[in-house]
């Protein structure tokens, strides 16, 4: 059982699919990862021995941000789009896609899904 930068990597996993449940490591950082550390990508998290999970545990630490580090970064970025007051930022204020997705329709993961629709809109008339 590996733990690499907090994360405690499931032992039954392949290491090149386990090291990225590490926030911040994708297939291809964790691919570079393990040809810079000498590491198969076929060995189980299970079948690693305590020198090649410090070799990892060095890798990740000293070359990557991951994690709590990367989080506050992100956040980070963020805040100060919001506070320079650019057009990314108001759509992060007003909680809107930012990326130039439709809104009018196919935006409701990020409005909550929110459905405002009615009938045609008049009101039909009683005939007397």
């Amino acid at each position: 059982m590996a733990r690499i930068a907090g994360v405690t990597l499931p032992a039954q996993k392949r290491i090149d699919v386990a090291l990225t449940y590490i926030y911040g490591i994708g297939n291809t950082t964790a691919k570079k990862i393990l040809v810079a550390s000498g590491i198969a990508a076929e060995i189980r998290v299970k079948d690693l021995t305590e020198v090649q999970a410090n070799k990892l545990r060095d890798q990740v630490e000293k070359n990557y941000r991951v994690e709590g580090e990367l989080k506050r970064e992100v956040l980070s970025n963020i805040k100060r789009l919001k506070e320079i007051g650019c057009y990314r930022g108001v759509r992060h204020i007003r909680n809107l896609p930012v990326r130039g997705q439709r809104t009018k329709t196919n935006s409701r993961t990020i409005r909550g899904n929110v459905r405002r629709t009615m009938g045609s809109g008049k009101r039909k008339l009683e005939k007397t």
